[in-house]
């Protein structure tokens, strides 16, 4: 018996609900793995539904459905040939698990159900399933009946167990079990276990990656094995972006790693490893002695080995050289990851392009650079010749064009999906983000309108003087706070309006053959929407949101980075441009300014955001975090001050995040309401709370000690 073998994983661009497509790129998988030569392909977590079925997990169609399409992949004779795990959801005995089918020529070997279910952040895996909590333990699973008749079998075993065949002996995790302190891999290993896969629902957040990687490495690191990841790459159709990284490591080193962002919907990685390897780097006496006392794992034998015969082995065959990990800083992630998503969600949901209200701030801007950032993608795979992208472009750009037609660069493309509204007031709007949003546009393609909306403004301002005899009038202008802010939401509440007017009649305007809308794309930043510095259903209401989970900071970090990575020296312009929303009216003396409004910057904003959500702090906790940290910059009553204020209006604007426009996931101290950051959106007074006279109390203790 010879000791390489090759093995494969992948990233599939699966889509939550399309059975089809999905076992059509689990079969291409297979394929292509077969093709390299690999004995063993390893598939993301429940591939064949897609991942964020959410509560469609609860139907009886979704399990009888995923049954039909495994029946296809077992029945397909170009998929025999080579061990098969794939994931699939399947109801035992009347409870619900998150499973991976282990297949070989047309027969199940083995279903290896999930043992801890991933139940934080943007995961809800308790609520639809339920968790093997019985480690070691193996029973009987009745197959459905057309699977027992291709299985030639009634039942197949069901539980924690591993496949053990002549060569080596392989063992399943699945996600969230390789994130918990006493991961399978570690008693699997101990029990003689050499090969582990791990498939995953794994979504992208900024500086993940790393964190993952570190948990991949660390599998094998200790105790020696061969690791197999792979993971879904793509909009499943929610507002994660799952970013793939599919990779394959040895003793703790890398010896394959596949993209983080891309548009191919199938990308499979192979190795060529050295099992030998394996038992040469478990030589330590401890790990033996630990070994004879760990749990012992029921094994499913099977006669088909993963390596070759010693006389069949390729002599030019050799194992796969170690390489170093593959990282994108955060500004590629932010020029990639919402860039793939909003791909995906365009050609999925079959609309004619994108809107943006371009404002001439930098948030505008840098949505406008991550849907230039997707065109720029989008070119690159045509020249690969990706034939699904290519195919996808003719249909959503080419209705503008001739048949057949394709563009060859980002503009060029831009030019058809891409359409940018300046939506100004006559006193309110500047002649620099006039200018900025103007060309902006022009440098990267976009199909730009320039207006003004005064006369709508004028006209609904009016209907209350008609009908009350009082006319409002901006603070600048001698009016309250409440008649101030009544005036700007109106414009705002327009801007919204008419942005959704827009979007449905460019492309008629411009001619699109089959018609068509556009989708509005929302640009409002992940602290704007935890301070509630925003209007609810202006143009922050859009139908996606690629930057709603993206710090200021992070977008600043992204616009200088880009200026220089897509050639376009006129983001700097928007760099430096003091952020303000443009709602008052501009006066010799007087312009508005974002970070005076809230008073607070944005990158104090960042700061609270990280401590309420990631720290799990409340307000105290809060000022007794900071009042140490900024301590070189702050008094403690004026990092109480500050603190309060943040406080204050997250509390009583929680309700905007009720209605916020679905945003790519990118931050971990996102308020989404829908489902990552569950809390009240009607709060009591926070200035009237325990939590601020604590801070108060505080406060003035550290001032009587400081006097003495």
């Amino acid at each position: 018996m010879g000791h390489l073998i090759t093995l494969a994983t992948c990233s599939l661009n699966q889509w939550a609900l399309d059975f089809e497509g999905n076992t059509a790129r689990i079969i291409q998988s297979i394929q292509e793995a077969k093709a390299a030569g690999a004995s063993l392909r390893c598939g993301p977590e429940l591939e064949i539904c897609g991942y964020g079925c959410l509560d469609h997990f609860l139907e009886q169609d979704l399990y009888l459905h995923c049954w039909e399409m495994l029946e296809r992949i077992l029945t397909d004779k170009s998929c025999h040939g080579i061990i098969l795990d794939i994931g699939m959801p399947i109801l035992h005995r009347n409870n619900r698990y998150n499973c991976r089918i282990i297949a070989l020529d047309s027969k199940i070997l083995m279903i290896r159900p999930k043992l801890w279910l991933a139940n934080d952040g943007n995961y809800r895996e308790m609520r639809y399933f339920t968790p093997w909590e019985r480690p070691q333990h193996v029973e009987e699973y009745y197959l459905p009946r057309k699977i027992q008749l291709i299985q030639g079998a009634v039942k197949v075993h069901f539980g924690d167990c591993v496949l053990s065949t002549p060569d080596t002996c392989l063992g399943f995790e699945t996600c969230e079990e390789l994130f918990t302190p006493k991961a399978p891999h570690i008693d699997m290993g101990l029990n003689g276990v050499e090969v582990f896969t791990n498939s995953s629902g794994s979504h992208h957040t900024l500086r993940k990656l790393d964190v993952r990687l570190s948990l991949i490495l660390e599998a094998t690191r200790k105790s020696g094995g061969i690791y197999l990841y792979a993971n879904q790459q793509g909009c499943d159709g929610d507002r994660l972006y799952y970013d793939g990284s599919a990779m394959i490591i040895i003793n703790g080193n890398i010896v394959a790693q596949g993209t983080q962002f891309s548009l191919n919907d199938v990308e499979i990685v192979t190795a060529t490893c050295d099992i030998e390897e394996v038992r040469a780097y478990r030589f330590a006496p401890s790990r033996a002695l630990q070994a004879v006392q760990a749990p012992t794992y029921q094994r499913i034998e099977t006669k088909f080995s993963l390596s070759s015969d010693a006389d069949d082995i390729d002599p030019f065959i050799a194992p796969s050289p170690k390489l170093a990990p593959r990282y994108h800083i955060p500004q590629e992630e932010i020029a990639m990851g919402p860039a793939c998503w909003l791909w995906d969600y365009l050609r999925r949901s079959k609309a004619a392009g994108f809107l943006v209200p371009l404002s001439g701030g930098i948030d505008s801007c840098a949505t406008a650079a991550i849907v230039f950032s997707m065109c720029r993608i989008v070119i690159e795979a045509i020249k690969a010749e990706n034939a699904q992208v290519i195919a996808d472009v003719r249909r959503i750009a080419g209705a503008f064009e001739d048949e057949g037609w394709l563009p060859y660069t980002p503009e060029e493309l831009c030019k058809n999906i891409f359409h940018t509204v300046y939506m100004g007031m006559e006193k309110q709007s500047s002649v620099e983000t006039r200018s900025r949003a103007e060309r902006l546009a022009a440098d990267i393609g976009a199909y730009h309108t320039d207006m003004n909306i005064d006369t709508v403004f004028n006209a609904e301002k009016n209907l209350l003087t008609q009908s009350t005899g009082f006319e409002p009038q901006f603070k600048v202008h001698g009016g309250s706070a409440t008649e101030n802010l009544a005036l700007q939401n109106i414009q705002a509440r327009t801007r919204m309006v008419t942005a959704y007017y827009f979007a449905q009649m460019l492309p008629t305007v411009r001619k699109r053959r089959g018609g068509g809308s556009l989708l509005v794309l929302g640009s409002a930043n992940v602290d704007e929407c935890l301070r509630g510095y925003l209007t609810k259903y202006d143009c922050s209401s859009a139908d996606i949101n690629p930057i709603g989970s993206i710090s200021k900071t992070d977008l600043k970090a992204f616009i200088a980075w880009a200026s220089d990575a897509f050639s376009l020296p006129i983001l700097n312009e928007f760099i430096h441009a003091i952020p303000t929303a443009e709602l008052e009216p501009i006066m010799e003396n007087y312009v508005q300014s974002d970070e005076a409004d809230m008073g607070m910057t944005y990158d104090e904003l960042s700061v609270f955001g990280k401590l309420r959500k990631e720290a799990k702090l409340g307000p105290y906790g809060m000022f007794q975090r900071l009042v140490h940290e900024w301590k070189d910059k702050c008094s403690p009553r004026e990092t109480a001050v500050k603190v309060k204020r943040f406080n204050h209006f997250y509390a009583i604007n929680r309700h905007k995040m009720t209605t916020m426009t679905p945003a790519y996931h990118a931050e971990g101290y996102s308020p989404d309401d829908n489902r990552f950051d569950l809390r009240p959106f009607l709060y009591p007074p926070f200035f009237e709370s325990w939590s601020f006279k604590k801070i108060d109390d505080e406060v003035d203790r550290i001032e009587k000690r400081a006097a003495k």
